[in-house]
């Protein structure tokens, strides 16, 4: 993770920096480890001094996290944009956190499945030919999140795609990235009328 230390109108000294950057690598990487970035940026207005953190966490839909603080000195604003940050960082974590992991109550929670890896052969042969062979074959699971919850897991797991159970209504649906970096969401809904 690259951490940047500046001043605006301030300069930063040797200890203020290195506590900065001793703080952000211990909160952050508590929460999640695909962070690549941090920028901290340290200010002075009038008589209060104001910290900005900002963060890049490395998935492809670009989500970052941020905290502000603002106090009479620079370490007590630090530390009030840090908790800022790292309740953000809380947050995500719990979104893609499964707690319910063998709820008895909803039996769609984890579904088993199997997964199977096919040669990229597979159907560019001719019908009367064998099929491709089966690569890897292992055990899998799917699990039942809101589209966001689905869309997140993709991009920290660094997906194609994901099989979900939605959650709202407990259907099969399925989110993708596109070859525009954009994503794909196929939600099979109510039978047709």
């Amino acid at each position: 993770m690259q951490i940047s230390v500046s001043g605006k109108g301030v300069d930063v000294g040797e200890s203020l920096r290195n506590h900065i950057e001793t703080q952000i690598n211990e909160h952050v990487q508590k929460y999640i480890d695909r962070v690549t970035s941090v920028h901290v940026v340290v200010s002075r207005e009038a008589h209060l001094f104001r910290v900005v953190i900002t963060g890049n966490m490395g998935t492809h839909s670009g989500l970052g996290f941020s905290g502000r603080g603002e106090s009479a000195d620079a370490k007590s604003a630090f530390e009030e944009a840090l908790e800022k940050a790292s309740k953000q960082l809380r947050r995500y974590k719990r979104k893609i956190t499964n707690h319910h992991k063998g709820d008895a109550e909803n039996p769609l929670r984890g579904v088993k499945a199997k997964k199977y890896v096919l040669s990229p052969e597979v159907g560019e042969q001719d019908d009367d030919k064998q099929a491709g062979l089966v690569i890897a074959e292992k055990p899998t699971d799917i699990l039942t999140m809101t589209v966001s919850e689905a869309v997140m897991k993709m991009d920290l797991q660094d997906l194609p795609a994901l099989l979900f159970f939605n959650s709202a209504h407990g259907g099969l649906n399925v989110v993708y990235r596109r070859v525009d970096g954009n994503i794909s969401w196929v939600d099979p809904g109510q039978k047709a009328a």
